[in-house]
């Protein structure tokens, strides 16, 4: 599968564009907002939410023995006071799963409801993926969505996304229907409930007041592991120090994180050059199958021919055992491209 950044990026700059002139006072002048304490705010969300899962149920009996269910089967509807739960419906706050992370510096609570987990690929939390999703504010109110499916790269897209997309999975197959489109089966639905904190905090957006907490419920169709640097080594592995921020690992000290920099300790030898080169020929004409890869050896690239696969894939070194990656020790400059 092939994902479009260009236009991804275009709609980031359309969204900064609109962004600026919604905030934007009578005068012509940028109203200001007040920046609060990130902590502080996430305790007053951390209520919000939780209210919110306490007081609104969704139709939990609608999804027994549906294979394939799909975001337009769900529905939350809010427990008036008094009420009694519908039969065949559940409470959110009973079905919810709890997760905390740390993000900037503050401990955040958030929540995710799995109403299908997926049979494809699991994407890691720096990958592209394809979806549908649509996004509401807490009254209900829609404020964006995507109803055919998008593609996305989950660095670029809000702190609490690339927290519970990898909670998911992709589709587990797909075929082209008769008018062109692509159907997928048994595909990752779930809702994620979002604090302020990991999704704008103080902006302000088109329809998103700031401070909001959010909620956005998506299918997800399809995922492809991200090398950002086409440098061979995948973004997810470039956050050396497993905190799920990518602009913090920066081993040359050169101002490009390592998802982003061509060569992470600059010894001058190209990352790509410092991965060890495979190739495997597969002719599945005879009956051969694909090779399972070894510890840190990834596929960059595969063509087919004639039921002939070949397979190049790279793989990360540590050549004098020091517990050192080659591509990250600058005392290490051995060219496994180079002609002997």
């Amino acid at each position: 599968m092939k994902f479009n950044k260009i236009n991804y990026y275009l709609l980031f700059l359309l969204v900064l564009v609109l962004t600026f002139n919604a905030c934007k006072g009578d005068d012509g002048l940028i109203d200001p907002v007040e920046v609060r304490d990130r902590a502080t705010q996430q305790i007053a969300d951390k209520d919000t939410l939780i209210s919110y899962l306490q007081t609104h149920y969704y139709n939990s009996g609608d999804f027994e023995g549906n294979l394939n269910p799909s975001i337009d089967d769900l529905v939350i509807t809010k427990l008036e006071d008094g009420e009694t739960l519908p039969t065949g419906n559940s409470l959110l706050i009973d079905d919810v799963v709890t997760k905390t992370t740390t993000y900037l510096d503050v401990e955040y609570e958030y929540y995710y409801l799995s109403i299908n987990k997926g049979g494809g690929e699991t994407p890691h939390f720096t990958d592209q993926i394809r979806l549908t999703f649509s996004g509401n504010l807490l009254n209900g109110e829609v404020f964006d969505s995507a109803v055919t499916p998008t593609d996305f790269d989950l660095t670029a897209l809000l702190p609490g996304w690339n927290r519970v997309i990898p909670e998911f999975s992709a589709a587990e197959s797909y075929f082209e229907v008769g008018d062109g489109t692509v159907s997928f089966s048994n595909f990752g639905l779930g809702v994620m409930f979002l604090p302020s904190g990991l999704a704008y905090f103080s902006e302000v957006n088109p329809g998103i007041p700031e401070y909001s907490q959010l909620v956005f419920k998506f299918e997800i169709y399809q995922t492809q592991v991200s090398d950002h640097d086409n440098d061979g080594v995948p973004s997810y592995l470039e956050d050396l120090n497993d905190n799920m921020e990518m602009f913090d690992d920066d081993t040359d000290g050169d101002n490009f994180p390592n998802f982003t920099d061509t060569d992470d300790d600059s010894d001058g030898v190209l990352t790509i050059n410092e991965l060890e080169p495979m190739e495997y020929v597969v002719d599945t004409n005879l009956g051969e199958t694909e090779p399972i890869l070894g510890s840190k050896e990834f596929e960059v690239s595969r063509s087919e021919s004639a039921g002939i696969i070949t397979i190049k894939t790279v793989k990360i070194m540590d050549s004098n055992n020091d517990g050192l990656d080659d591509y990250l020790d600058e005392n290490i400059t051995i060219n496994y491209n180079e002609e002997s």
